[in-house]
């Protein structure tokens, strides 16, 4: 059964003996961290644990465990998907099997083969945008590395020009 917490729900302040006692319990940890393994958000989280988002965001401050937890699960997530989106921007292959039913046949055949998937050049442009933005971002620095103007020319100088 979720844990149920309200908005309102502080910390215990035990020194003092104000606030109100933390609905949070150790278990948690793992189940926070199974969750974002899974690509659950901090709101995710908090509409799991009956808490509101805020409180999610305070766990993770006053509990080590629990920030440990959200923050290993995430990492994997990530990895994850950092892998799919690298495979999806150089291509890949794989095993797949179709399967007919031919006309009057008892048994379906089964056709094993090799799909191929073809670089996608969407993925390619954000995966270069965020691992080299020097040389892939929209806008390319103007600016030499001595703050002088770089001027850039494409298709050559106009008829009768030249270049010093």
């Amino acid at each position: 059964m979720k844990a149920m917490a309200t908005d309102s729900e502080e910390p215990q302040d035990e020194e003092a003996g104000r606030g109100r006692p933390s609905s949070y319990k150790p278990e948690y940890a793992a189940q926070a961290e199974k969750l974002c393994l899974l690509g659950a958000t901090d709101d995710d989280l908090a509409d799991f644990f009956g808490v509101s988002d805020r409180t999610i965001t305070r766990w993770a401050i006053v509990y080590e465990d629990f920030c440990r937890s959200i923050k290993i699960g995430k990492a994997a997530s990530d990895d994850r998907v950092e892998r799919s989106l690298f495979r999806r921007a150089t291509g890949y292959t794989y095993d797949a099997v179709k399967i007919f039913m031919p006309g009057g046949a008892q048994e379906p055949v089964y056709a094993p083969y090799r799909e191929h998937v073809p670089p996608d050049t969407g993925a390619m442009i954000f995966w270069l945008k965020n691992r080299r933005r020097g040389e892939w971002r929209d806008k390319p620095d103007e600016q030499g590395s001595d703050n002088t103007l770089t001027i850039r020319v494409i298709g050559g100088l106009p008829d009768g020009e030249k270049s010093d």
